[in-house]
């Protein structure tokens, strides 16, 4: 039995999964997969012994079958048992909630579980039936090649699936002996659900006409990662595709997919969609790839799943819909010091001797005066320093390359009627003190995502 721990451990050190060592939350549901894992990394010299990790459990009750109460007392006092702390997040799906949504719940309580215990690592107890089971189920549903890769070993945000080479069967054994007592949950068994019916019905008739048809299955699954992973290592090469990572989105110019054959242009869109966790098909990365072509800037387009892609000005930006929020316009202090939090930007002001502002900048000097922060108006004008006449501010923003969906939400300093400031962008000709004179400083920078 320990070879399973040595194995566990190998895997874990040849991928560096846990470099460098920090908090890790496991997922146990209490299931004989999910305790297992929770033995495996918790017992004496144990995962998280043998690699420095604190380790939190993490445990989500679905509200969906009359038990789950008592199951999440069990695994609380299991966690006792190991000496861990427990988290849990009560749901209440009731009995008609699909398996989807109990999926999407389940994952958004977790990451909420991984953010309050300050974990670097969620670890789930995915193990190699799951993958056989899932590289079918998309190869049914008509999956494009890259999702025939199946489970991967590591996620965003930390998540790692360390238990993907080890087989059902093992682990429920592991469990038995090691743990005592598992839940198996009902709906595993419901062949209403495709993933049971697969698991209990299609895959022992499978077995029985092809017996190597897991390891066919986990054939076809690397090779489909490979293939995937060589389309990553793509992207940055491309010439003229300048792929970068921006926040939780991607971006890329837009002009050289005017030039490339069709399919290679949406097999890169596809490929470059997946950098954030967004999974586009082959028909609407096809619908993608004109729309670049032919839209112009401003234009979005729907990817689902709450992500679309933005034509901004020569880029293609794929994001999150929810457009940042405007925060409300909060007073400049002008008496002391301090730092405002604007939606995703940081001012900080102090009571300074004024310095030589520059024209576009993120610091700057203004006189003592009653001083607003807000976000752009329609309207809004001002004198750029050293300029001549009045510009529009929407103007200034275009110029600056401020995407057209964060002009709204992107800082304006006001004194009264005028626009004196906006950072990074322009500094106007009104209110600049003396060299040397009592002055507000203030200097500006993004620090997050808005909250309003």
């Amino acid at each position: 039995m320990t070879d399973l721990l040595s194995r566990v451990l190998e895997g874990a050190r040849d991928r560096g999964l846990f470099d460098p060592p920090g908090t890790t939350l496991l997922a146990v549901s209490g299931g004989a997969d999910s305790l297992a894992l929770l033995d495996l990394f918790a017992a004496g010299g144990g995962v998280a012994e043998t690699l420095d990790l604190e380790v939190v459990v993490g445990h989500v009750d679905h509200g969906i079958h009359r038990e789950s109460a008592a199951v999440s007392e069990r695994v609380r006092q299991t966690a006792e048992r190991y000496g861990v702390p427990f988290l849990l997040r009560t749901l209440e799906l009731g009995g008609g909630a699909s398996e989807t949504k109990a999926r999407e719940a389940r994952y958004e309580a977790l990451r909420d579980m991984q953010v309050e215990a300050g974990a670097a690592f969620l670890v789930m107890a995915h193990h190699a039936d799951d993958q056989v089971e899932t590289i079918l189920f998309r190869a049914l549903r008509g999956s494009a090649p890259a999702g025939l890769a199946g489970i991967p070993v590591r996620g965003r945000d930390g998540l790692v699936r360390p238990l993907l080479g080890i087989s059902r069967t093992e682990l429920e054994a592991w469990a038995a002996q090691r743990v005592g007592w598992s839940h198996e949950d009902p709906a595993n068994r419901d062949v209403r659900h495709d993933r049971s019916w697969i698991r209990h019905e299609l895959l022992p008739l499978l077995r029985g006409r092809f017996p190597d048809v897991d390891d066919r299955l986990i054939g076809l699954g690397q090779r489909a990662a490979l293939d995937r992973r060589a389309w990553a290592e793509l992207l940055p090469v491309v010439p003229d595709l300048g792929f970068t990572l921006e926040g939780e989105g991607i971006s890329l110019a837009v002009g050289v997919f005017a030039h490339l054959p069709p399919a290679l242009g949406s097999s890169l869109l596809r490929a470059a969609a997946r950098q954030c966790g967004v999974m586009v098909g082959p028909r609407r990365s096809e619908q993608l790839r004109r729309f670049l072509v032919a839209g112009a800037s401003g234009r979005t387009f729907d990817l689902g799943g709450g992500w679309e892609a933005r034509r901004v000005f020569d880029r293609c930006v794929v994001a999150r819909r929810e457009a940042l929020e405007i925060p409300e316009r909060v007073a400049v202090y002008i008496n002391g010091s301090g730092t405002i939090r604007w939606g995703r930007w940081e001012v900080t002001v102090t009571k300074d001797a004024a310095g030589r502002p520059s024209r576009a900048s993120l610091e700057t000097w203004i006189e003592v005066s009653e001083t607003e922060l807000r976000g752009f108006e329609a309207g809004d004008r001002m004198r750029p320093l050293g300029g001549v006449g009045r510009r529009k501010v929407r103007r200034l923003l275009m110029e600056a390359r401020v995407p057209f969906y964060e002009r709204r939400s992107y800082p304006v300093v006001v004194q009264g009627r005028h626009v004196v400031w906006i950072p990074g962008v322009c500094r106007s000709a009104h209110a600049v003190p003396q060299p040397g004179d009592p002055a507000l400083h203030l200097e500006a920078r993004v620090v997050g995502v808005s909250g309003g």
